[in-house]
């Protein structure tokens, strides 16, 4: 899996013209799933996104996380994160799960959020969406549910 997370200090989605889902202060997690990918996956994520510490305390430091600010999430499914864009000129997705499969990691995910406290607005699984947001600072992470399989590097 791979997740964008956008810190925000406010976002929407709509569909058809319609909101489906709006937040005040958190994150944009826009979450490709990949035809690999296990529940450990949205696990890892789900866990790494809520106690990553890129909220600012009173010092104007990263120091705290989502959980510590009591932020929101809008969960996006984007299977597009994982294009494939090495031979010619027109992204092959055909890395990306399939949608059953895609959609079922993506509920997952976003229940496990939930169970750690954390109030979470969706899209539309599938559906072409209009996301709005105001990335606060700006702030954007790249998470990738692999990086939990690499040895960590030492440093010299």
């Amino acid at each position: 899996m791979k997740a964008v997370l956008q810190r925000v200090s406010e976002a929407s989605v709509k569909v058809e013209g319609k909101t489906v889902g709006e937040i005040g202060k958190g994150l944009v997690v826009l979450l490709g799933v990949h035809q690999a990918d296990e529940k450990a996956d949205a696990e890892y994520l789900a866990q790494k996104i809520t106690e990553l510490r890129i909220f600012e305390d009173a010092q104007q430091r990263m120091n705290l996380s989502l959980l510590d600010v009591q932020g929101s999430i809008l969960a996006i499914s984007q299977f597009t994160l994982f294009a494939n864009t090495r031979k010619g000129r027109r992204p092959s997705f055909i890395e990306a799960a399939p949608p059953e499969k895609g959609n079922a990691l993506y509920r997952y995910f976003v229940d496990l959020l939930r169970q750690r406290g954390i109030s979470v607005e969706t899209g539309i699984f599938g559906a072409m969406m209009e996301v709005k947001l105001i990335n606060q600072g700006p702030v954007t992470i790249i998470l990738d549910s692999t990086d939990r399989l690499k040895p960590r590097r030492q440093a010299k």
